[in-house]
Protein backbone atom coordinates (compact mmCIF):
# COMPACT_ATOMS: atom_id res chain seq x y z
CA UNK A 1 0.00 0.00 0.00
CA UNK A 2 1.15 3.53 -0.81
CA UNK A 3 -0.31 6.92 0.05
CA UNK A 4 1.05 10.40 -0.57
CA UNK A 5 0.17 14.00 -1.26
CA UNK A 6 0.44 13.58 -5.06
CA UNK A 7 -0.95 10.85 -7.27
CA UNK A 8 2.19 10.50 -9.37
CA UNK A 9 4.33 9.82 -6.29
CA UNK A 10 1.82 7.24 -5.08
CA UNK A 11 1.71 5.65 -8.53
CA UNK A 12 5.50 5.51 -8.73
CA UNK A 13 5.83 3.96 -5.27
CA UNK A 14 3.13 1.44 -6.07
CA UNK A 15 4.84 0.55 -9.37
CA UNK A 16 7.98 -0.34 -7.42
CA UNK A 17 5.98 -2.59 -5.09
CA UNK A 18 4.28 -4.23 -8.07
CA UNK A 19 7.70 -5.03 -9.54
CA UNK A 20 8.92 -6.72 -6.36
CA UNK A 21 10.61 -3.82 -4.59
CA UNK A 22 10.13 -3.39 -0.86
CA UNK A 23 8.70 -0.42 1.04
CA UNK A 24 12.07 1.34 1.17
CA UNK A 25 12.68 1.07 -2.57
CA UNK A 26 9.15 2.35 -3.12
CA UNK A 27 9.24 5.28 -0.72
CA UNK A 28 12.55 6.55 -2.13
CA UNK A 29 11.27 6.33 -5.70
CA UNK A 30 8.09 8.18 -4.73
CA UNK A 31 10.03 10.79 -2.77
CA UNK A 32 12.24 11.76 -5.69
CA UNK A 33 9.09 12.08 -7.82
CA UNK A 34 7.70 14.47 -5.18
CA UNK A 35 10.75 16.69 -5.78
CA UNK A 36 9.64 17.01 -9.40
CA UNK A 37 5.84 17.16 -9.24
CA UNK A 38 5.42 19.21 -6.04
CA UNK A 39 8.31 21.71 -6.41
CA UNK A 40 6.45 24.35 -4.40
CA UNK A 41 6.17 21.92 -1.49
CA UNK A 42 9.58 20.27 -1.37
CA UNK A 43 12.79 19.88 -3.30
CA UNK A 44 16.22 18.25 -3.32
CA UNK A 45 17.60 21.35 -1.58
CA UNK A 46 15.38 20.67 1.42
CA UNK A 47 15.12 18.23 4.31
CA UNK A 48 13.09 15.36 5.69
CA UNK A 49 12.12 13.44 8.80
CA UNK A 50 11.09 9.82 8.49
CA UNK A 51 10.12 7.04 10.86
CA UNK A 52 10.09 3.38 9.92
CA UNK A 53 10.16 -0.20 11.10
CA UNK A 54 11.57 -3.17 9.26
CA UNK A 55 9.66 -6.44 9.36
CA UNK A 56 12.04 -7.88 11.95
CA UNK A 57 12.69 -4.73 14.02
CA UNK A 58 12.21 -4.66 17.76
CA UNK A 59 11.48 -0.92 17.73
CA UNK A 60 10.86 1.89 15.25
CA UNK A 61 13.72 4.02 13.91
CA UNK A 62 13.85 7.71 12.97
CA UNK A 63 15.44 8.67 9.65
CA UNK A 64 17.22 11.98 10.27
CA UNK A 65 17.47 14.11 7.14
CA UNK A 66 17.59 17.58 8.71
CA UNK A 67 20.73 19.49 7.74
CA UNK A 68 22.49 21.77 10.18
CA UNK A 69 23.40 25.45 10.10
CA UNK A 70 26.49 26.34 8.01
CA UNK A 71 29.77 27.06 9.74
CA UNK A 72 29.46 30.81 9.13
CA UNK A 73 25.81 31.02 10.26
CA UNK A 74 26.25 32.81 13.57
CA UNK A 75 23.98 35.16 15.47
CA UNK A 76 26.66 37.86 15.25
CA UNK A 77 26.89 37.52 11.49
CA UNK A 78 23.13 37.81 11.00
CA UNK A 79 22.79 40.69 13.46
CA UNK A 80 25.53 42.47 11.51
CA UNK A 81 23.20 42.22 8.49
CA UNK A 82 20.67 44.31 10.50
CA UNK A 83 18.37 41.33 10.95
CA UNK A 84 16.21 40.61 13.99
CA UNK A 85 15.05 37.28 12.55
CA UNK A 86 16.46 34.83 10.05
CA UNK A 87 14.63 35.69 6.79
CA UNK A 88 11.87 33.45 5.49
CA UNK A 89 13.13 33.48 1.90
CA UNK A 90 16.64 33.78 0.52
CA UNK A 91 19.97 32.02 0.89
CA UNK A 92 20.70 33.21 4.43
CA UNK A 93 17.93 30.90 5.60
CA UNK A 94 19.48 27.81 4.00
CA UNK A 95 20.51 24.92 6.22
CA UNK A 96 22.68 22.25 4.64
CA UNK A 97 20.36 20.15 2.43
CA UNK A 98 19.61 16.83 4.09
CA UNK A 99 16.84 15.12 2.13
CA UNK A 100 18.78 13.53 -0.71
CA UNK A 101 21.47 12.06 1.52
CA UNK A 102 18.81 10.67 3.86
CA UNK A 103 16.88 9.01 1.05
CA UNK A 104 20.05 7.47 -0.34
CA UNK A 105 21.07 6.23 3.11
CA UNK A 106 17.67 4.57 3.60
CA UNK A 107 17.88 2.98 0.16
CA UNK A 108 21.40 1.69 0.82
CA UNK A 109 20.64 0.12 4.17
CA UNK A 110 17.09 -1.18 3.73
CA UNK A 111 16.23 -1.17 0.04
CA UNK A 112 16.97 -3.83 -2.55
CA UNK A 113 16.93 -1.97 -5.87
CA UNK A 114 19.76 -0.31 -7.74
CA UNK A 115 19.86 3.49 -7.67
CA UNK A 116 19.33 3.82 -11.42
CA UNK A 117 16.06 1.89 -11.23
CA UNK A 118 14.77 3.85 -8.23
CA UNK A 119 15.55 7.25 -9.79
CA UNK A 120 14.17 6.37 -13.24
CA UNK A 121 10.68 7.60 -12.33
CA UNK A 122 11.81 11.05 -11.21
CA UNK A 123 14.26 11.40 -14.09
CA UNK A 124 11.45 10.60 -16.52
CA UNK A 125 9.07 13.21 -15.10
CA UNK A 126 11.82 15.84 -14.91
CA UNK A 127 13.10 15.28 -18.46
CA UNK A 128 9.89 14.36 -20.31
CA UNK A 129 7.52 16.55 -18.29
CA UNK A 130 4.45 16.37 -16.10
CA UNK A 131 1.26 18.41 -15.77
CA UNK A 132 1.76 21.29 -13.34
CA UNK A 133 -0.64 21.08 -10.42
CA UNK A 134 -2.97 23.95 -9.46
CA UNK A 135 -1.08 24.64 -6.22
CA UNK A 136 2.26 24.93 -7.96
CA UNK A 137 0.78 27.17 -10.64
CA UNK A 138 -0.79 29.43 -8.01
CA UNK A 139 2.49 29.66 -6.09
CA UNK A 140 4.40 30.72 -9.19
CA UNK A 141 1.74 33.33 -9.83
CA UNK A 142 2.17 34.78 -6.35
CA UNK A 143 5.90 35.28 -6.77
CA UNK A 144 5.87 36.15 -10.46
CA UNK A 145 6.89 39.76 -9.89
CA UNK A 146 9.75 38.77 -7.60
CA UNK A 147 10.94 36.29 -10.20
CA UNK A 148 10.72 38.84 -12.98
CA UNK A 149 12.42 41.64 -11.03
CA UNK A 150 14.98 39.88 -8.82
CA UNK A 151 15.12 36.09 -9.04
CA UNK A 152 15.48 35.95 -12.80
CA UNK A 153 16.90 32.42 -12.83
CA UNK A 154 13.64 31.29 -11.23
CA UNK A 155 11.73 33.12 -13.94
CA UNK A 156 13.78 31.34 -16.58
CA UNK A 157 12.77 27.93 -15.20
CA UNK A 158 9.20 28.51 -14.07
CA UNK A 159 8.04 31.30 -16.42
CA UNK A 160 9.85 30.60 -19.72
CA UNK A 161 7.15 32.45 -21.68
CA UNK A 162 7.41 35.47 -19.39
CA UNK A 163 4.11 34.71 -17.65
CA UNK A 164 3.15 32.26 -14.90
CA UNK A 165 2.11 28.89 -16.36
CA UNK A 166 -1.48 27.75 -16.06
CA UNK A 167 -2.40 24.64 -14.12
CA UNK A 168 -2.09 21.63 -16.40
CA UNK A 169 0.82 23.05 -18.37
CA UNK A 170 3.42 20.39 -19.10
CA UNK A 171 6.64 21.51 -17.42
CA UNK A 172 10.11 20.04 -17.63
CA UNK A 173 13.24 20.41 -15.55
CA UNK A 174 16.18 19.10 -17.60
CA UNK A 175 18.75 20.56 -15.21
CA UNK A 176 17.46 18.50 -12.29
CA UNK A 177 17.19 15.43 -14.53
CA UNK A 178 20.90 15.93 -15.30
CA UNK A 179 21.70 16.16 -11.57
CA UNK A 180 19.98 12.82 -10.97
CA UNK A 181 21.73 11.33 -14.00
CA UNK A 182 24.99 12.50 -12.44
CA UNK A 183 24.22 10.57 -9.26
CA UNK A 184 23.51 7.45 -11.30
CA UNK A 185 26.72 7.88 -13.31
CA UNK A 186 28.72 8.30 -10.09
CA UNK A 187 27.25 5.06 -8.78
CA UNK A 188 28.21 3.19 -11.95
CA UNK A 189 31.90 3.58 -11.19
CA UNK A 190 31.58 0.62 -8.78
CA UNK A 191 31.54 -2.67 -10.69
CA UNK A 192 30.93 -5.25 -7.94
CA UNK A 193 27.53 -6.84 -8.68
CA UNK A 194 26.88 -8.16 -5.16
CA UNK A 195 25.26 -6.46 -2.15
CA UNK A 196 28.57 -4.93 -1.11
CA UNK A 197 28.86 -3.37 -4.53
CA UNK A 198 25.29 -2.06 -4.39
CA UNK A 199 25.98 -0.29 -1.09
CA UNK A 200 29.22 1.13 -2.47
CA UNK A 201 27.41 2.40 -5.56
CA UNK A 202 24.90 4.30 -3.45
CA UNK A 203 27.70 5.68 -1.28
CA UNK A 204 29.42 6.91 -4.44
CA UNK A 205 26.24 8.79 -5.34
CA UNK A 206 26.13 10.26 -1.84
CA UNK A 207 29.70 11.52 -2.21
CA UNK A 208 28.86 13.05 -5.56
CA UNK A 209 25.88 14.86 -4.04
CA UNK A 210 27.91 16.26 -1.14
CA UNK A 211 31.16 17.10 -2.90
CA UNK A 212 30.37 17.48 -6.60
CA UNK A 213 28.49 19.91 -8.81
CA UNK A 214 25.58 20.42 -6.39
CA UNK A 215 27.73 21.68 -3.53
CA UNK A 216 29.90 23.91 -5.67
CA UNK A 217 27.19 25.38 -7.91
CA UNK A 218 24.79 26.07 -5.04
CA UNK A 219 27.31 27.75 -2.78
CA UNK A 220 28.88 29.84 -5.57
CA UNK A 221 25.53 30.99 -6.94
CA UNK A 222 24.01 31.98 -3.60
CA UNK A 223 27.17 33.84 -2.58
CA UNK A 224 25.94 36.61 -4.89
CA UNK A 225 23.68 39.11 -3.04
CA UNK A 226 19.99 38.55 -3.75
CA UNK A 227 16.61 39.66 -2.43
CA UNK A 228 15.42 38.16 0.86
CA UNK A 229 11.98 38.20 2.49
CA UNK A 230 13.18 40.94 4.83
CA UNK A 231 13.46 43.17 1.75
CA UNK A 232 17.24 43.50 1.77
CA UNK A 233 19.95 42.14 -0.48
CA UNK A 234 22.16 39.57 1.22
CA UNK A 235 24.67 36.91 0.25
CA UNK A 236 24.27 33.40 1.65
CA UNK A 237 26.93 32.00 3.97
CA UNK A 238 26.71 28.33 2.97
CA UNK A 239 29.86 26.85 1.40
CA UNK A 240 30.80 23.68 -0.45
CA UNK A 241 32.52 22.48 2.73
CA UNK A 242 29.19 22.74 4.57
CA UNK A 243 27.61 20.32 2.09
CA UNK A 244 30.39 17.83 2.68
CA UNK A 245 30.05 18.06 6.46
CA UNK A 246 26.54 16.61 6.69
CA UNK A 247 25.67 12.94 7.06
CA UNK A 248 22.10 11.74 7.37
CA UNK A 249 21.56 9.16 10.09
CA UNK A 250 19.28 7.12 12.31
CA UNK A 251 17.98 7.82 15.80
CA UNK A 252 15.82 6.07 18.36
CA UNK A 253 12.20 7.18 18.43
CA UNK A 254 10.53 8.90 21.39
CA UNK A 255 7.38 7.03 22.45
CA UNK A 256 4.37 7.31 24.73
CA UNK A 257 1.49 4.96 25.45
CA UNK A 258 -2.02 6.13 24.65
CA UNK A 259 -5.20 4.07 24.96
CA UNK A 260 -3.54 0.74 24.14
CA UNK A 261 -1.25 2.09 21.42
CA UNK A 262 2.37 3.20 21.37
CA UNK A 263 2.84 6.49 19.54
CA UNK A 264 6.38 6.89 18.12
CA UNK A 265 7.86 10.24 17.10
CA UNK A 266 11.21 11.86 16.37
CA UNK A 267 13.01 13.73 19.14
CA UNK A 268 12.87 17.33 20.34
CA UNK A 269 14.87 18.62 17.37
CA UNK A 270 11.43 18.25 15.76
CA UNK A 271 8.05 19.22 17.20
CA UNK A 272 7.17 15.52 17.59
CA UNK A 273 7.24 15.21 21.40
CA UNK A 274 4.60 17.97 21.66
CA UNK A 275 1.87 15.64 20.37
CA UNK A 276 2.99 13.07 22.95
CA UNK A 277 2.50 15.73 25.63
CA UNK A 278 -0.95 16.53 24.25
CA UNK A 279 -1.96 12.86 24.22
CA UNK A 280 -0.65 12.51 27.77
CA UNK A 281 -2.81 15.41 28.93
CA UNK A 282 -5.89 14.05 27.15
CA UNK A 283 -5.50 10.36 28.03
CA UNK A 284 -7.24 10.35 31.45
CA UNK A 285 -10.18 12.48 30.29
CA UNK A 286 -13.62 11.20 29.32
CA UNK A 287 -14.02 10.14 25.69
CA UNK A 288 -16.35 13.06 24.98
CA UNK A 289 -13.58 15.52 25.77
CA UNK A 290 -11.41 13.80 23.15
CA UNK A 291 -14.01 14.22 20.40
CA UNK A 292 -13.33 17.25 18.17
CA UNK A 293 -16.86 17.04 16.76
CA UNK A 294 -18.44 18.50 19.89
CA UNK A 295 -17.83 21.88 21.51
CA UNK A 296 -16.33 20.63 24.77
CA UNK A 297 -14.01 18.25 22.98
CA UNK A 298 -12.85 20.80 20.41
CA UNK A 299 -12.18 23.33 23.17
CA UNK A 300 -10.29 20.84 25.35
CA UNK A 301 -8.12 19.68 22.44
CA UNK A 302 -7.27 23.27 21.46
CA UNK A 303 -6.35 24.20 25.03
CA UNK A 304 -4.18 21.12 25.56
CA UNK A 305 -2.33 21.89 22.36
CA UNK A 306 -1.67 25.47 23.43
CA UNK A 307 0.13 24.16 26.51
CA UNK A 308 2.21 21.58 24.66
CA UNK A 309 3.17 24.07 21.93
CA UNK A 310 4.19 26.63 24.55
CA UNK A 311 6.58 23.99 25.88
CA UNK A 312 7.75 23.28 22.33
CA UNK A 313 8.50 26.94 21.75
CA UNK A 314 10.72 27.37 24.81
CA UNK A 315 12.21 23.92 25.43
CA UNK A 316 12.63 22.15 22.08
CA UNK A 317 15.69 22.34 19.87
CA UNK A 318 18.84 20.54 18.80
CA UNK A 319 20.10 20.68 22.37
CA UNK A 320 20.15 18.64 25.56
CA UNK A 321 16.36 18.60 25.98
CA UNK A 322 14.96 16.80 29.03
CA UNK A 323 12.18 15.01 27.17
CA UNK A 324 11.55 12.61 30.06
CA UNK A 325 10.59 15.49 32.35
CA UNK A 326 8.35 17.02 29.68
CA UNK A 327 6.53 13.69 29.29
CA UNK A 328 6.40 12.74 32.98
CA UNK A 329 2.93 11.95 34.31
CA UNK A 330 3.11 14.36 37.24
CA UNK A 331 4.23 17.19 34.97
CA UNK A 332 1.42 16.50 32.48
CA UNK A 333 -1.08 16.33 35.37
CA UNK A 334 0.05 19.81 36.35
CA UNK A 335 -0.27 21.04 32.79
CA UNK A 336 -3.73 19.48 32.38
CA UNK A 337 -4.98 21.33 35.47
CA UNK A 338 -4.49 24.61 33.61
CA UNK A 339 -7.21 23.79 31.08
CA UNK A 340 -10.29 25.84 31.92
CA UNK A 341 -13.70 26.46 30.39
CA UNK A 342 -12.55 29.60 28.54
CA UNK A 343 -9.89 30.05 25.89
CA UNK A 344 -6.53 30.96 27.39
CA UNK A 345 -5.02 34.15 26.01
CA UNK A 346 -1.56 34.04 27.56
CA UNK A 347 1.62 32.21 26.65
CA UNK A 348 2.07 29.51 29.33
CA UNK A 349 5.14 27.33 29.04
CA UNK A 350 5.87 25.06 31.96
CA UNK A 351 8.90 24.65 34.21
CA UNK A 352 9.76 20.93 34.19
CA UNK A 353 12.03 19.97 37.06
CA UNK A 354 11.78 23.58 38.26
CA UNK A 355 13.84 25.00 35.41
CA UNK A 356 13.02 28.48 34.11
CA UNK A 357 12.41 28.68 30.33
CA UNK A 358 14.13 31.07 27.92
CA UNK A 359 11.33 33.05 26.31
CA UNK A 360 11.64 33.94 22.64
CA UNK A 361 10.02 37.24 21.58
CA UNK A 362 6.22 37.29 21.23
CA UNK A 363 5.03 39.12 18.12
CA UNK A 364 1.27 39.27 17.75
CA UNK A 365 -0.17 38.94 14.23
CA UNK A 366 -3.56 39.46 12.64
CA UNK A 367 -5.99 36.60 13.01
CA UNK A 368 -7.17 37.08 9.43
CA UNK A 369 -4.67 34.56 8.08
CA UNK A 370 -6.13 31.08 7.67
CA UNK A 371 -3.36 29.36 9.50
CA UNK A 372 0.28 29.73 10.39
CA UNK A 373 3.52 28.03 9.57
CA UNK A 374 3.31 26.26 6.23
CA UNK A 375 -0.38 26.85 5.47
CA UNK A 376 -2.21 24.26 3.45
CA UNK A 377 -5.49 26.11 3.78
CA UNK A 378 -7.54 28.27 1.50
CA UNK A 379 -7.62 32.04 1.94
CA UNK A 380 -10.33 32.78 4.54
CA UNK A 381 -13.71 33.91 3.32
CA UNK A 382 -13.68 37.63 2.56
CA UNK A 383 -9.95 38.00 3.12
CA UNK A 384 -8.08 40.42 0.83
CA UNK A 385 -5.72 38.99 -1.80
CA UNK A 386 -2.64 39.83 0.26
CA UNK A 387 -3.69 38.35 3.57
CA UNK A 388 -0.87 38.68 6.13
CA UNK A 389 0.92 35.39 6.49
CA UNK A 390 -0.17 33.97 3.15
CA UNK A 391 1.87 35.97 0.67
CA UNK A 392 3.70 39.22 0.21
CA UNK A 393 4.27 39.82 -3.48
CA UNK A 394 6.88 42.51 -2.88
CA UNK A 395 9.30 40.19 -1.11
CA UNK A 396 8.24 36.77 -2.35
CA UNK A 397 7.41 35.69 1.19
CA UNK A 398 4.85 33.04 0.36
CA UNK A 399 4.76 30.37 2.98
CA UNK A 400 6.07 27.10 1.73
CA UNK A 401 4.32 23.85 2.28
CA UNK A 402 5.29 20.24 2.58
CA UNK A 403 4.71 16.75 1.18
CA UNK A 404 4.12 13.41 2.81
CA UNK A 405 4.41 9.76 1.79
CA UNK A 406 3.64 6.45 3.54
CA UNK A 407 4.36 2.90 2.33
CA UNK A 408 3.78 -0.58 3.76
CA UNK A 409 4.78 -3.78 1.95
CA UNK A 410 3.79 -7.44 1.97
CA UNK A 411 6.71 -8.37 4.25
CA UNK A 412 5.74 -5.97 7.02
CA UNK A 413 8.18 -3.11 6.36
CA UNK A 414 6.51 0.24 6.99
CA UNK A 415 7.70 3.82 6.58
CA UNK A 416 6.26 7.31 7.04
CA UNK A 417 8.20 10.34 5.80
CA UNK A 418 7.65 14.07 5.55
CA UNK A 419 10.00 15.75 3.06
CA UNK A 420 9.96 19.54 2.79
CA UNK A 421 11.98 22.66 2.10
CA UNK A 422 13.82 23.67 -1.02
CA UNK A 423 10.58 25.14 -2.35
CA UNK A 424 10.68 26.98 -5.68
CA UNK A 425 9.82 30.13 -3.67
CA UNK A 426 12.57 29.55 -1.06
CA UNK A 427 15.45 31.28 -2.84
CA UNK A 428 16.61 31.88 -6.42
CA UNK A 429 16.80 28.80 -8.62
CA UNK A 430 20.37 27.59 -9.09
CA UNK A 431 20.41 27.43 -12.91
CA UNK A 432 22.89 24.56 -13.25
CA UNK A 433 20.81 22.44 -10.84
CA UNK A 434 17.18 23.31 -11.51
CA UNK A 435 16.23 23.75 -7.85
CA UNK A 436 16.51 26.07 -4.85
CA UNK A 437 17.98 25.60 -1.41
CA UNK A 438 15.64 25.52 1.60
CA UNK A 439 14.88 28.02 4.34
CA UNK A 440 14.76 25.88 7.48
CA UNK A 441 17.06 28.24 9.42
CA UNK A 442 14.11 30.64 9.73
CA UNK A 443 13.03 28.35 12.59
CA UNK A 444 16.04 29.40 14.63
CA UNK A 445 16.19 32.42 16.93
CA UNK A 446 18.80 35.16 17.03
CA UNK A 447 18.59 35.20 20.85
CA UNK A 448 21.53 33.44 22.58
CA UNK A 449 20.64 30.82 25.17
CA UNK A 450 17.50 29.49 23.52
CA UNK A 451 17.59 25.75 22.70
CA UNK A 452 16.77 26.64 19.11
CA UNK A 453 19.11 29.62 18.75
CA UNK A 454 21.11 29.85 15.53
CA UNK A 455 24.44 28.12 15.95
CA UNK A 456 26.86 26.58 13.43
CA UNK A 457 26.45 22.82 13.23
CA UNK A 458 23.11 22.86 15.06
CA UNK A 459 19.93 21.65 13.38
CA UNK A 460 16.96 24.03 13.34
CA UNK A 461 13.98 22.74 15.32
CA UNK A 462 11.89 21.50 12.42
CA UNK A 463 8.12 21.12 12.10
CA UNK A 464 8.45 17.87 10.13
CA UNK A 465 6.82 15.16 12.23
CA UNK A 466 5.68 11.81 10.79
CA UNK A 467 4.18 9.22 13.13
CA UNK A 468 4.30 5.45 13.60
CA UNK A 469 1.66 3.76 15.75
CA UNK A 470 2.26 0.35 17.33
CA UNK A 471 -0.12 -2.09 19.00
CA UNK A 472 1.32 -4.68 21.37
CA UNK A 473 4.74 -3.76 20.06
CA UNK A 474 3.82 -4.43 16.41
CA UNK A 475 3.56 -1.55 13.89
CA UNK A 476 -0.11 -0.92 13.14
CA UNK A 477 -0.03 2.16 10.93
CA UNK A 478 2.09 5.03 9.64
CA UNK A 479 0.60 8.49 9.34
CA UNK A 480 1.64 12.05 8.59
CA UNK A 481 0.70 15.37 7.06
CA UNK A 482 2.11 18.55 5.60
CA UNK A 483 1.18 21.78 7.32
CA UNK A 484 4.04 23.24 9.38
CA UNK A 485 2.72 24.02 12.87
CA UNK A 486 -0.49 22.23 11.90
CA UNK A 487 1.11 18.87 11.03
CA UNK A 488 0.67 17.22 14.41
CA UNK A 489 -2.55 19.09 15.11
CA UNK A 490 -4.22 17.52 12.09
CA UNK A 491 -2.68 14.13 12.84
CA UNK A 492 -3.91 14.39 16.44
CA UNK A 493 -7.54 14.62 15.32
CA UNK A 494 -7.16 11.58 13.07
CA UNK A 495 -5.48 9.60 15.87
CA UNK A 496 -8.21 10.51 18.36
CA UNK A 497 -10.98 9.63 15.93
CA UNK A 498 -9.39 6.30 15.04
CA UNK A 499 -8.18 5.19 18.47
CA UNK A 500 -10.92 6.64 20.67
CA UNK A 501 -13.82 7.27 18.28
CA UNK A 502 -13.61 4.05 16.29
CA UNK A 503 -13.50 5.77 12.90
CA UNK A 504 -11.99 4.00 9.91
CA UNK A 505 -8.78 5.69 8.68
CA UNK A 506 -10.48 7.29 5.68
CA UNK A 507 -13.43 8.46 7.80
CA UNK A 508 -11.02 10.03 10.27
CA UNK A 509 -9.09 11.86 7.54
CA UNK A 510 -12.30 13.05 5.86
CA UNK A 511 -13.87 14.35 9.09
CA UNK A 512 -13.90 18.15 9.64
CA UNK A 513 -10.72 19.58 11.12
CA UNK A 514 -9.50 22.51 13.23
CA UNK A 515 -6.27 23.80 14.74
CA UNK A 516 -4.93 26.48 17.05
CA UNK A 517 -2.80 29.45 15.99
CA UNK A 518 -2.04 30.29 19.64
CA UNK A 519 1.57 29.25 19.28
CA UNK A 520 4.79 30.87 18.14
CA UNK A 521 4.79 30.56 14.37
CA UNK A 522 7.74 28.44 13.37
CA UNK A 523 8.11 30.45 10.18
CA UNK A 524 9.10 34.03 9.46
CA UNK A 525 7.96 36.53 10.73
CA UNK A 526 7.43 34.33 13.83
CA UNK A 527 4.05 35.69 14.93
CA UNK A 528 1.71 34.65 17.74
CA UNK A 529 -2.10 34.82 17.75
CA UNK A 530 -3.04 34.45 21.43
CA UNK A 531 -6.54 32.94 21.12
CA UNK A 532 -6.64 32.07 17.43
CA UNK A 533 -8.37 28.98 16.13
CA UNK A 534 -9.00 27.95 12.52
CA UNK A 535 -11.91 25.64 11.71
CA UNK A 536 -13.59 23.94 8.82
CA UNK A 537 -17.17 25.11 8.43
CA UNK A 538 -18.39 21.50 8.39
CA UNK A 539 -17.92 21.41 12.17
CA UNK A 540 -21.21 23.30 12.26
CA UNK A 541 -22.44 26.72 13.29
CA UNK A 542 -23.39 25.59 16.79
CA UNK A 543 -19.95 24.21 17.63
CA UNK A 544 -18.18 27.20 16.10
CA UNK A 545 -20.40 29.64 17.99
CA UNK A 546 -19.66 27.73 21.19
CA UNK A 547 -15.93 28.13 20.65
CA UNK A 548 -16.43 31.85 20.10
CA UNK A 549 -18.45 32.13 23.34
CA UNK A 550 -15.51 30.52 25.14
CA UNK A 551 -13.20 33.25 23.82
CA UNK A 552 -11.58 31.58 20.83
CA UNK A 553 -10.94 33.97 17.95
CA UNK A 554 -12.23 31.75 15.19
CA UNK A 555 -11.37 31.91 11.49
CA UNK A 556 -13.57 29.89 9.16
CA UNK A 557 -11.43 28.32 6.45
CA UNK A 558 -14.16 26.72 4.33
CA UNK A 559 -15.68 23.26 4.23
CA UNK A 560 -12.67 21.29 2.95
CA UNK A 561 -9.55 23.32 3.72
CA UNK A 562 -7.63 21.93 6.72
CA UNK A 563 -5.45 18.85 6.76
CA UNK A 564 -3.58 16.78 4.19
CA UNK A 565 -3.16 13.61 6.22
CA UNK A 566 -2.33 10.27 4.61
CA UNK A 567 -1.73 6.88 6.19
CA UNK A 568 -1.08 3.20 5.56
CA UNK A 569 -1.40 0.28 7.91
CA UNK A 570 -2.28 -3.30 8.73
CA UNK A 571 -5.52 -4.30 10.42
CA UNK A 572 -4.57 -5.89 13.73
CA UNK A 573 -7.36 -8.50 13.55
CA UNK A 574 -7.58 -9.50 9.89
CA UNK A 575 -4.02 -8.70 8.88
CA UNK A 576 -5.34 -6.90 5.82
CA UNK A 577 -3.38 -3.92 4.55
CA UNK A 578 -5.07 -0.54 4.08
CA UNK A 579 -4.27 2.96 2.84
CA UNK A 580 -6.03 6.30 3.13
CA UNK A 581 -5.38 9.79 1.81
CA UNK A 582 -6.69 13.33 1.95
CA UNK A 583 -9.46 14.39 -0.46
CA UNK A 584 -8.88 18.12 0.08
CA UNK A 585 -7.38 19.72 -3.00
CA UNK A 586 -8.07 16.63 -5.14
CA UNK A 587 -4.37 15.75 -5.25
CA UNK A 588 -3.51 13.17 -2.58
CA UNK A 589 -3.88 9.52 -3.49
CA UNK A 590 -3.86 6.10 -1.83
CA UNK A 591 -3.30 2.88 -3.77
CA UNK A 592 -2.58 -0.78 -3.19
CA UNK A 593 -3.43 -4.34 -4.01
Amino acid sequence: MSASTHWLATASAQAVLERGGNAFDAVVAGAFVLHVVEPHLNGPGGDLVGIFATADAAAPTVLMGQGHAPEAATIERYRAENLELVPGAGGLAAAVPGAVDAWLLLLRDHGTWELADVLAYAIGYARDGHALGPGAAATIGRVAQLFADDWTTSADLWMPTGAPPAAGTVVRNPAYAAVLDGLVHASCTVRDDGPVGRAARIDAARREWKTGIVAHEASAFLAQPHRHSSGGLHAAVITAQDFASFDAGYEAAVTREFRGRTIAKAGAWTQGPAILQTLGMLDPLADGLLDPSNEAGAHTILEAQKLSFADRDVWFGDDDVDVDSLLADDYLDERRSLIGDAAATTFRPGAPAGRAPVHPPLRTTAVSAAGTGEPTVAVPKGAPPQTPGLLTRATGETRGDTCHIDVIDRWGNIVSATPSGGWLQSSPTIPALGFSLGTRLQMTWLEPGHPSALQPGRRPRTTLTPTLVLRNGVPEFAIGSPGGDQQDQWQLLVLLRMIVGGYTPQEAIDAPSLHTTALLDSFWPRGWTPAGAVVEDRLGDSLIAGLERRGHEVTRAGDWALGRVSAVGRDAISGQLWAASNPRGMQGYAAGR
